[in-house]
């Protein structure tokens, strides 16, 4: 109340204005996860020539870089003895197709009969990870369109809500992404004794060897090495020749 005993009108024109833009910014967000969410298969699809000319063998024409394609393609690098690519092939199946039975067993036999081991997430990790990454995709797009809808709601009590669902839904696929990430930047031994050096050059001093179908996290390239991280947080530089990352490099 004012000292005249008239109420002073609240200010609603720069709260309207907050949550306008605050709606375009979440619908521009949303589109550019749609976007993303789109180009999924494609990059997958367009990832097969970088695949095929360096750690994998050349597949028939016509199948392309699928889930079905790379199990049987590690089917027969494991009946050929080849452990490494076996393991890589797996993995890179696995990334297609989360979850799948069949690809799990076969790279969990592989390994035993390298006689190689790999950490495997439990609990938490291992269910968010076995959801398709697409379907994450789309969650959160889902997840920022309620969220921004929500924003232009007029009811407080709506808004909330809608603002606790969008955000449920935008952290599947950012969990998705945080359990996805060691696999994203890990590469497979393809060589047995593979040297691990102190530094980037061919005559740098050993540290230590690393196994067939071994799987290490990549930290850093350079040149013809990269900086890999090993069991027992042990770290070195390994020739590119030596590796198959396990998203291919263009």
């Amino acid at each position: 109340m004012s000292a005249c005993g008239r109420s002073v009108p609240r200010r609603t024109q720069p709260v309207r204005s907050t949550q306008r833009l605050s709606a375009c910014a979440l619908m521009a967000g949303a589109l550019l996860a749609w976007v993303l969410a789109a180009s999924l298969p494609s990059t997958s699809a367009s990832a097969s020539a970088a695949a095929s000319a360096s750690e994998t063998r050349a597949e028939p024409s016509g199948i392309g870089y699928s889930a079905a394609s790379l199990y049987n393609l590690a089917n027969a690098y494991a009946r050929d003895g080849k452990p490494g690519l076996a393991v890589l092939n797996y993995e890179r199946a696995g990334l297609l197709a989360p979850g799948d039975p069949d690809i799990a067993a076969n790279l969990h036999a592989v390994r035993a009969a390298a006689h190689v081991s790999a950490e495997t997430p439990n609990g938490i990790p291992r269910a968010i990870g076995a959801v398709d990454p697409e379907w994450c995709a789309w969650l959160g797009v889902l997840g920022l369109i309620i969220a921004a809808g929500s924003v232009l709601g007029a009811r407080r009590p709506l808004r909330r809500a809608g603002l606790c669902v969008g955000l449920m839904l935008l952290a599947i696929p950012a969990a998705d992404a945080i359990v996805l990430w060691p696999t994203l930047h890990s590469a497979v031994v393809l060589r047995s004794d593979t040297p691990v050096r102190a530094a980037p050059a061919p005559m740098g001093d050993s540290l230590f060897a690393l196994n067939e179908a071994d799987t290490v996290r990549v930290r850093a390239e350079h040149d013809e090495f990269v900086l890999i991280q090993a069991g027992h947080g042990r770290t070195g530089w390994v020739s590119r020749a030596s590796l198959g990352f396990v998203v291919p490099r263009p």
